[in-house]
């Protein structure tokens, strides 16, 4: 049998890391959680590994691809890596990010 019809991602491959800034740790209070993705993933991807890593109900799933900064060194120009954010608002219950209570 071959395995076609099955490219489902392991969900620890597509959320990469939460965003841990000012902005990220404000939108908190509203719900909605900021992580580091696989550039290559979707919103319904995200969507299905934020439900399956922490066992919420996720009502949004908002990306924004972010394009790298080039920077010049010694040895010529060079360009960090691009990234992509996702905003996830959750329907119900909260996620644990930082190991302890957030207030």
């Amino acid at each position: 049998m071959s395995s076609i019809g099955n490219t489902q991602k392991d969900p620890r491959d597509i959320l990469l890391a939460p965003v841990v800034s000012e902005k990220s740790y404000g939108l908190i209070d509203e719900g909605k959680y900021t992580f580091l993705v696989d550039p290559a993933a979707n919103k319904t991807e995200i969507k299905v590994a934020v439900e399956r890593v922490f066992g919420v109900k996720v009502a949004s799933v908002n990306t924004a691809n972010r394009q790298g900064k080039s920077r010049r060194t010694k040895f010529g120009t060079g360009k960090r890596k691009d990234t992509k954010r996702a905003i996830v608002t959750l329907r119900e219950g909260t996620i644990d990010i930082f190991g302890g209570s957030v207030a």
